[in-house]
């Protein structure tokens, strides 16, 4: 089985999580523009990380461009996660991660890939 894919359990579907992430204190977050990380430590799961990829509707008014973008950054989160489940497994530890969407223009999937490089870099410092 190919390692770069992204299956349902790393997919952040539990409302209660997610309410818990944005509403509880003890969640940490930071910006790399265009992208703010919310991320928040949770009892083990099926996958070390578990993600949520939100692009509000305040910057892209269509659908289209919205799954654009969530496009980009899922597809830039797969190929770049393995060193953040690494540091994760190593520690037996489990984290619910949200990537917001801050910009209300396009960016280059390049440059959107080098943002979540820095932004897992940092999770893993940070969950150090």
């Amino acid at each position: 089985m190919n390692n770069n894919t992204l299956p349902k359990t790393e997919r952040l579907c539990s409302k209660l999580l997610i309410d818990k992430m944005f509403v509880g204190g003890t969640s940490r977050s930071f910006s790399v523009f265009p992208l703010r990380v919310v991320f928040v430590e949770v009892e083990k799961q099926a996958a070390p990380a578990s993600i949520l990829i939100s692009v509000p509707k305040k910057r892209f008014k269509r659908a289209v461009k919205r799954n654009y973008v969530k496009r980009q950054i899922r597809e830039g989160y797969r190929l770049n996660k393995h060193p953040l489940f690494e540091a994760l497994q190593a520690k037996e530890y489990s984290l619910a991660i949200s990537f917001i969407y801050l910009s209300d223009q396009f960016v280059t999937t390049q440059e959107i890939e080098a943002k979540i490089k820095t932004l897992l870099s940092r999770i893993i410092e940070k969950t150090a």
